[in-house]
């Protein structure tokens, strides 16, 4: 058989296979991350339900800890935060490896976030979401709490130093929503 001889085989187009797989894909998925806006398909914030995110099954380790577990939570902090852009306690002491289950109720009647992180990561990420606010994350370090309900964030700080804590809804952190969380090494 020569080449002139060989019929050309019709060639099949992967595109409808692809797009069908991605639109399967996407269906199974269900998580969706959130932007920092007062829209959400089911009228509640990310993190209005009790503490429920869609992560990597390995928890990541940051600079400011990890995200805890429920069954070792060592107290509650319960933070208010408002339309003044403030923060109420506006600083929290913690010892080293305690588990938090910060109770994060927002007293406003716009959307407000609790965001743990170093100081210098919180200015960056603030400096962002003014240029991109409709910037899409859902992190366990972050709360976002429409106006007049309730978050939760579940957070192990087992690293020591001056953190912070800061809602980075464009414009709230350069009206000095910030607060200052303390880690402190446990003593022996």
């Amino acid at each position: 058989m020569t080449m002139r001889n060989m019929k050309p085989q019709k060639s099949r187009s992967i595109t409808p296979l692809l797009v069908s797989g991605l639109i399967a894909a996407s269906a199974l998925a269900g998580g969706t991350a959130f932007a920092h806006s007062n829209e959400h398909p089911s009228d509640m914030s990310v993190h209005a339900k009790p503490h429920q995110h869609h992560h990597k099954a390995k928890a990541e380790q940051k600079p400011w800890g990890i995200e805890g577990n429920a069954k070792r939570v060592s107290r509650i902090i319960e933070v208010s935060m408002g339309d003044d852009f403030r923060f109420q306690p506006a600083s929290m002491e913690i010892q080293q490896n305690e588990t938090i289950r910060f109770v994060i109720k927002n007293t406003g009647k716009i959307l407000h976030e609790l965001v743990i992180g170093t100081a210098a990561e919180n200015a960056k990420h603030a400096e962002l979401m003014l240029k991109f606010p409709n910037m899409e994350h859902d992190e366990p370090y972050m709360a976002h709490v429409k106006a007049g309900s309730t978050g939760e964030i579940l957070w192990t700080f087992n690293r020591t130093g001056q953190f912070e804590c800061a809602c980075l809804v464009g414009g709230h952190y350069q009206s000095g929503m910030k607060g200052t969380i303390l880690v402190q090494a446990t003593s022996k």
